[in-house]
């Protein structure tokens, strides 16, 4: 495995572990939901350093999901990965961080954008070890 790919596994673990620890609280299911993407986007930009596959200079999930899928054998629900996408990530104002268009994550959507990207996150794993 490359250095590179390495560290962005390291750091989709790290978005991982955050998001153990605050599940459950409805107070942060946006600060769930916000590493939640960015899991999935580190977890993915590390298949496209390891195989070499284009840019990881890119944010939008969909686009990245779209890059690495030859090297995936996840099958994953495309209307949970757009509403992903959607997070409010350019955050202009302290309370914006982690929202979706609609405003803040349910406590149901929080737990399954965290089983969607310890899923993703486990198959990169797998197919990398």
């Amino acid at each position: 495995m490359k250095k590179i790919t390495a560290e962005w596994l390291k750091a989709a673990q790290d978005d991982l572990r955050v998001m153990e620890k605050l599940l459950g609280d409805e107070l942060l299911t946006h600060m769930v939901a916000f590493h939640a993407q960015q899991c999935l986007e580190k977890s993915l930009k590390a298949i496209i350093e390891e195989f070499e596959i284009g840019s990881v200079r890119i944010h939008h999930l969909v686009r990245l999901f779209e890059m690495a899928k030859d090297h995936l054998e996840i099958d994953l629900d495309p209307v949970l990965i757009e509403k992903l996408d959607k997070l409010y990530l350019d955050t202009r104002y302290p309370g914006e961080l982690g929202l979706l268009p609609e405003g803040k994550p349910s406590l149901s959507d929080s737990e399954e954008f965290y089983r969607t990207a310890d899923l993703v996150y486990k198959a990169i794993m797998a197919r990398l070890a």
